[in-house]
């Protein structure tokens, strides 16, 4: 048996005892904090007190997919290339789905491991991690890979597991709900149980911390939950590692409304309808929750548009943080070049950015505000294990700025 596995250029050492790392998705540190001081979280903040926490920064864009590859491949999103839900393709002028296995590069941490002979999970809430997050694992070899979304569909070829629905003993969970995530969670409680797997990845969905506040009675029963499946799983004697791919912000006005820019309505304005292109790398197939807003877009151009002249009508938009050309853009964020647009922008912590009006669909955001994320501002993730930090570790991590891909690092290098 190996005792040491390279993957991405890390090296990682054999785990004395299985590792289990969490996404929690969408958990902003606001909640953490709103219901430890609340004192509803005890096993967290047994974690905290006793094992080692933190607050990372993840990935930009601060949207789901860049950050779990991130986070699965131990590597910036220049490294894996997932910078987002859509690119656009240039040559036919057609945005690009960047979920698919192919798009992602470099090895996972989990495909890495199990090639070396380890025995490995990964459950997801959403398919469309799924497949990303299962390349390169042949789950022939005993391995698991499956999502709570298809969990009615799981077979024994595609998934390495079949009837999860009876096995986990639980109804499949709707779309829109806290129990996508919550079967997760239990899947991966009976499948340490039955066979205590090396490694353990258990991505989320944020469709809670979309939809309520920290102050929300919701939002509280969520994490009271949450908590309550984490002490289940430590009590099978862990590592757990505790992260989130993004954070979450209030982006609604006065009245209730989402604050929101329509960039491509602004540019067709200034420039002509063709002439530029604003893709929102947020959507994907369920954007009810956030209605496809997000506080990252970009901008391509047909080419009778300078750069220059789309970055200072966009900059003086009122809302606006950054307007970046590419190259910038990439330095400053890590992103890599060849997918990215001519033009990226953020917005502030209280605004998103649409393309144009009539093509989002906002009707599943009445009686909430709109809460979603993508910007800066929500780049600041908890970072918890519930074991101390080595000895290497302790007198390494006196620097504060600790990423959020560090975590499956952390979990099998770092602890006792």
């Amino acid at each position: 048996m190996s005792h040491s596995v390279n993957i991405n250029g890390n090296a990682y050492r054999w785990p004395e005892r299985p590792v289990v790392v969490v996404c929690i998705d969408g958990g902003d540190p606001e909640y953490l904090r709103r219901f430890l001081a609340d004192g509803v979280l005890p096993n967290i903040q047994r974690f905290i007190q006793k094992g080692y926490s933190t607050v990372a920064t993840g990935s930009m864009p601060s949207f789901t997919c860049p950050n779990n590859m991130s986070i699965i491949t131990g590597t910036p999103t220049a490294r894996h290339g997932i910078s987002g839900n859509f690119y656009l393709d240039t040559k036919t002028w057609e945005p690009v789905v960047m979920t698919g296995p192919e798009l992602l590069r470099g090895e996972t941490i989990l495909a890495g491991f199990a090639k070396a002979g380890a025995k490995v999970v990964s459950i997801t809430a959403k398919d469309k991690l799924r497949r990303q997050l299962g390349k390169g694992l042949d789950v022939s070899q005993g391995h698991v890979s499956f999502s709570s979304e298809y969990a009615d569909r799981c077979t024994l070829e595609e998934n390495g597991i079949e009837n999860a629905l009876e096995y986990v003993g639980m109804p499949k969970p709707d779309m829109y709900s806290m129990e996508l995530s919550l079967f997760v969670l239990e899947a991966g409680i009976r499948l340490l149980q039955d066979k205590r797997p090396d490694l353990m990845y258990l991505s989320l969905t944020d469709f809670v911390q979309h939809k309520w506040a920290p102050e929300e009675a919701q939002a509280r029963h969520f994490y009271q939950r949450l908590d309550d499946t984490f002490g289940r799983l430590v009590q099978e004697d862990i590592v757990l590692g505790l992260i989130a791919d993004h954070g979450m912000s209030d982006k609604s006005n006065e009245a209730g409304e989402p604050n929101v820019i329509w960039l491509q309505d602004i540019l067709d304005a200034e420039f002509g309808a063709g002439e530029t292109t604003v893709i929102c790398p947020i959507t994907d197939a369920f954007v009810a929750h956030h209605g496809a807003l997000g506080s990252f877009v970009r901008i391509w151009r047909k080419g009778n548009v300078s750069v220059q002249a789309i970055i200072d009508r966009v900059a003086a938009v009122e809302g606006v943080d950054l307007a970046l050309g590419k190259a910038i853009a990439c330095r400053m964020f890590d992103l890599p070049e060849d997918r990215e647009a001519d033009v990226v922008v953020i917005s502030r912590k209280n605004v998103v950015i649409g393309s144009s009006a009539r093509l989002h669909d906002l009707n599943g955001l009445k009686g909430h505000r709109l809460r979603t994320h993508g910007g800066i501002t929500e780049t600041k993730v908890p970072f918890i294990l519930n074991r101390p930090l080595n000895a290497e570790y302790r007198k390494n991590v006196t620097y504060t700025d600790i990423k959020s891909y560090q975590i499956f690092e952390f979990a099998i290098n770092g602890t006792l």
